[in-house]
């Protein structure tokens, strides 16, 4: 398949529903991109070159740390960096001025309203953010100034669906999705959730797909019954066995012990 690029994404704006998955390795994005995933989205302290040569023809958003930045030469230095690991786009979930500083170098950016979980202690913690009137004209402002900065689109997060629906409605930015209904331009999701190894809480709006933690608690098991194996094999003489060495032809060695014994 081709990359999306922006230009596609934007017009795909309404038109059908997009797929992103948060990717941890090389593994998963190449999984991702023979599944047909639109869109995928790492941290910058992942191994960001294995992953995009894994997904070569996805497109790739590289998240910048929140807090490694604390200027805006300092983040247009860490975006130009995600570029040269061939990004497509940057996640940052900063001020305005960053995102402003950004797109003015044309560096397509990606924000985040609703829900943003390390900032959890202004909304009261990890809940829903936008179920009072307040609460959700301050997420469209928020998604208003994203827009107005040069953002290409927002992270939106657990924001009452009828709330995110009507925000996607009135901008001309992309709403990425994470439990905020089918009127978002994107379904957003962690790998972690959706081959279900993770080890914390699964959060509501998360579906689980596969049981990967009992598959790697059976794999578990299985590599101590292989190693208790091969330190018995050893302990027994069993291992190596005459197919597992390397032999010498009889008149070869005899020199070698002729050779050996005349130093």
């Amino acid at each position: 398949m081709s990359k999306l690029t922006v230009k596609d994404l934007l017009a795909l704006k309404g038109k059908r529903q997009l797929t992103e998955v948060y990717v941890r390795n090389a593994k998963e994005a190449s999984a991702c991109e023979a599944a047909g995933i639109d869109m995928l989205i790492t941290s910058e302290r992942s191994n960001c070159a294995e992953i995009r040569a894994a997904a070569p023809n996805t497109f790739l958003t590289i998240g910048l740390a929140y807090g490694d930045y604390t200027s805006t030469s300092e983040v247009l230095r860490g975006a130009f960096q995600a570029l040269r690991h061939r990004a497509d786009a940057v996640y940052c979930g900063s001020s305005l001025e960053f995102v402003r500083a950004m797109a003015n170098e044309g560096i397509p950016v990606v924000g985040h309203v609703g829900l943003v979980p390390y900032k959890n202690t202004w909304f009261g913690g990890f809940k829903a953010v936008g179920k009072t009137a307040d609460e959700a004209l301050q997420v469209y402002q928020r998604t208003l100034a994203y827009q107005e900065a040069g953002a290409i689109g927002v992270e939106i997060e657990i924001v009452p669906h009828k709330v995110a629906a009507e925000i996607s409605r009135r901008v001309n930015i992309l709403l990425i999705g994470m439990g905020c209904g089918t009127g978002c331009d994107a379904q957003y999701l962690f790998s972690t959730d959706i081959l279900g190894d993770n080890e914390g809480h699964v959060p509501r709006h998360a579906k689980v797909y596969r049981n990967f933690k009992a598959e790697y608690a059976r794999l578990h098991e299985e590599s101590i019954a292989a190693f208790r194996e091969f330190k018995s094999d050893v302990d027994s003489g069993v291992y190596p066995a005459p197919n597992q060495l390397v032999e010498i032809k009889d008149e070869e060695y005899e020199q070698f012990l002729e050779r050996v014994d005349a130093k």
